[in-house]
């Protein structure tokens, strides 16, 4: 029996899906990974056969990954400034690397997440068509 489109979209929590898209599972079954690579998204979850490789992506997760950085850093320099006032080749060389370090640490987080977000909106390559999973829906 098909559900009506009311009834699919509240079975996929947003909260949910970015959730295990940030942790790297699929979205729909939290078993099987979003990445095959570093930030190369998989073709299906080898788990539930989820195709991914419709998703949009494109600009958002770097977008918030700078967004979500500056908010961590430039406090921490500020920090850092104020209490020990150390020489600008300090601040240069150890806020540099630190932005790198987190950066490639949350960009695969928060394309993670973007993808989650795309499943559970079903935009993209997540259409209405796309299976909704049985056991998921029974839980």
């Amino acid at each position: 029996m098909t559900q009506p489109a009311t009834a699919l979209a509240a079975t996929r929590s947003k909260r949910q899906a970015m959730w295990r898209g940030l942790l790297g599972r699929c979205p729909a079954c939290n078993e099987g990974r979003v990445f095959a690579r570093y930030l190369k998204v998989a073709d299906q979850c080898e788990t539930c056969g989820l195709e991914l490789s419709g998703h949009q992506a494109d600009d958002a997760p770097p977008y918030f990954t700078i967004f979500i950085v500056g908010h961590i850093i430039i406090p921490v320099a500020l920090i850092v400034e104020r209490a020990y006032q150390p020489p600008l080749f300090v601040h240069a060389g150890i806020f540099c690397v630190l932005s790198v370090i987190v950066t490639l640490i949350s960009l695969p987080m928060v394309k993670g997440a973007v993808v989650g977000l795309q499943w559970a909106l079903r935009m993209h390559g997540f259409s209405e068509t796309d299976p909704v999973h049985v056991e998921t829906r029974e839980r």
